[in-house]
Formats: structure tokens, C-alpha cells, sequence
């Protein structure tokens, strides 16, 4: 099978122990992640050939970045060297009634200062099948928004299949500047993802009778969404990862595919959360190997939210489990139980 190319933006990630508040110890754990890296990750532990797309300085921290991208499998090679500072979000998770807390400081990081002619992307779409962006890459400024639609056509003129995962981040950029942008280049995606908010954050398509804050979720009508967006753009397939919110600690999860014609629901999962940063980008990394393994619709959408329930298990950006442990979650065995 060909090479899956992400593109976006890697972080530096700084954060308290545990669950503790900014500053309550004298202790901040550093490790990297971002929206297309972590799929990137995913899919490298999936066996699959993932490469990631990115600008990053040649100093030591961006060289960490590199190498902590390269040590689980991860292609590097085509990640483009210069600026001078790597962008960095700090995390404070929450627990029970309180919610986690994300501050950006990503301002003048190198891949906010990249230019279009940076990136060869008929070379670096030599032997690839799959392309994944997210609406976060965009946000970052409109030479990011041109870029984006640089490595589209590209790939569009290559016959390669194109996902992009919604996520819209409100401190990036507003409603109006996502729904332009994020409009131009949905023309050229294949596979939309979103979670229970972004339809209406970009595109003002919301599901009746829901409320998010409330913990209430009106799955059919977010059958109704996918059924919108994909008379909109053209998708071939259309996922949306539901999250009803009992507590930052607690939530119920599940997903839904949508391919045109019939909608699919998977399985309800109750998560005990450790980390939930990058649930969403591990439901993608595992739709895109499910889609890509040629399974059936259903067991693409169950693969894809035992992948993200598992993630949530797991401290740090990045999916750390197997195909296995994916089959085998998404197969019915979700006892826990120690394994000897």
C-alpha cells in the first residue's frame, strides 16, 4: 500500500503532573503533538507508511520534534527546516466539574512563517494514496490557507484521496474567516470528519434538538448534518464523532459514517478519561486505515471509535495502541482485564 501523507503544525506541549493546576508544583512535562502528527502517529502504529509534512527550525527543539516523530515510525523525510521557533501549547487537564484549559503560544512559529514554494508536493506525493489535513493548519494565516490549497491539487491531480477533519478552534480564527476558507478547500476533500460542534462552527449546519453543554445528543439528527454536508461538497463519506459530556472525567462515545446513501452508527462507549487530547485525530487516524483496509462501512465506523476510546486512556497527544487492541476493543471485549 502507498504512503499517507498529513500536513500541520507540531507543538511543543507543556503540562502540570497529573491533574494539577498551572503552577500548583514546580513541574511542567514536555512532549509533542499536533492535529496531523497525531494521526501520523496513529497510522505508523498501525503498520501503515505515514508520512508528515511539516516546517520546523534546525535547532534542538525542532530536531526533537523530528526525532520524537521518527522514533515511532513516522516519516520525516519530507519536513522542511527553517524559522526559528516551534510552537507551543500549554495543557492543564481537568477533572470531575472542571474543565481542561489549552493556551496557545504558536505566534511566529516556523510552519505560521512557511511559504508556498517551500513545499515540493509532486515529489512529496510520489507514491501516495491518502492526503489528511485538519481546519487547523488554515487557521494558522491565509499563506497556510494557500499552501493547504497548493497540496490539494496536487494531490486531486494525482488520484489521491483527500480527509480533512473539520476542527474548528475558535482561538485561531472566527466563524466567517473558517466558513471562506475551509469552503474553498472542501471542494477538493473526499472523507469529511468533524466532531459534534464543527458543522455548525464553519458551516452554521447544526443538529436539531441537541445540546452539547447539557449532555444531550440527538444522534439522528446529526444523520441529518452528514446528509447536508455531503450534498454540499460532494463527500463520499462523511464521519462524526459524538461526545455526550457527563464531566470533563466522563463522557459516553461514539461515531457515525455516512457514505452517500446509508448512515451507521456504532457502538456507545462510557470512557473514564486519562487524557483526551487527540481523541478526535486518533478517530481519524483509524478511519483512514479502516477505510483504507477495505473494511465494510460499519466495521470502519467501529474501528475508528474503539481506536479513539482507547486513546483516551493514554497520557500525550499521540495513540499508542496497536491494530490489535483496536480489533479486539471494537471486536466486544472492553473488560479491562490484565492480560497475562
Amino acid at each position: 500500500m502507498g504512503k499517507i501523507v498529513t500536513f500541520g503544525e507540531i507543538m511543543l506541549r507543556l503540562a502540570p503532573n497529573g491533574y494539577n493546576r498551572f503552577f500548583q508544583d514546580d513541574q511542567l512535562q514536555a512532549t509533542f503533538g499536533g492535529g496531523e502528527a497525531n494521526v501520523a502517529v496513529s497510522l505508523a502504529n498501525y503498520g501503515m507508511h505515514a508520512a508528515f509534512v511539516t516546517r520546523l527550525p534546525a535547532h534542538a527543539i525542532g530536531q526533537g520534534a523530528v526525532n520524537a516523530l521518527r522514533g515511532l515510525g513516522v516519516d520525516a523525510s519530507h519536513i522542511v527546516r527553517g524559522g526559528e521557533r516551534v510552537g507551543i501549547y500549554y495543557l492543564e487537564k481537568g477533572a470531575s466539574q472542571r474543565g481542561s484549559v489549552c493556551i496557545y503560544d504558536r505566534a511566529h512559529s516556523a510552519i505560521q512563517q512557511a511559504r508556498p514554494e517551500e513545499f515540493d508536493w509532486d515529489s512529496i506525493f510520489e507514491d501516495a494514496v491518502w492526503f489528511h489535513f485538519t481546519g487547523i493548519t488554515p487557521a494558522l494565516g491565509e499563506n497556510l490557507v494557500e499552501i493547504c490549497l497548493q497540496a490539494c491539487q496536487a494531490a486531486k491531480a494525482r488520484g489521491v484521496k483527500i480527509s480533512c477533519d473539520l476542527n474548528y478552534r475558535s482561538k485561531l480564527w472566527n466563524r466567517e474567516q473558517a466558513k471562506a476558507a475551509m469552503t474553498k478547500l472542501c471542494q477538493y476533500v473526499d472523507v469529511c470528519i468533524a466532531n459534534e460542534e464543527d458543522a455548525k462552527d464553519v458551516f452554521g449546519i447544526a443538529a436539531a434538538d441537541s445540546d452539547i453543554y447539557g449532555g444531550k445528543l440527538n444522534k439522528a439528527g446529526y444523520e441529518s448534518v452528514a446528509r447536508q454536508l455531503a450534498r454540499q461538497f460532494g463527500f463520499e463519506t462523511v464521519a462524526i464523532t459524538l461526545r455526550t459530556s457527563l464531566s470533563a472525567s466522563d463522557n459516553n462515545w461514539a461515531g457515525m459514517l455516512y457514505n452517500g446513501g446509508t448512515c451507521y452508527l456504532s457502538k456507545e462507549y462510557h470512557l473514564h478519561i486519562v487524557d483526551r487530547v487527540g481523541g478526535g485525530d486518533s478517530f481519524a487516524g483509524g478511519l483512514i486505515y479502516a477505510l483504507l483496509s477495505g473494511k465494510a462501512p460499519q466495521d470502519a465506523i467501529e474501528f475508528a471509535v474503539a481506536a479513539s476510546a482507547l486513546k483516551h486512556s493514554i497520557e500525550g497527544d499521540f495513540n499508542r495502541v496497536t491494530c490489535a487492541e483496536v480489533e479486539k476493543l471494537a471486536g466486544g471485549d472492553s473488560s479491562g482485564r490484565v492480560q497475562r
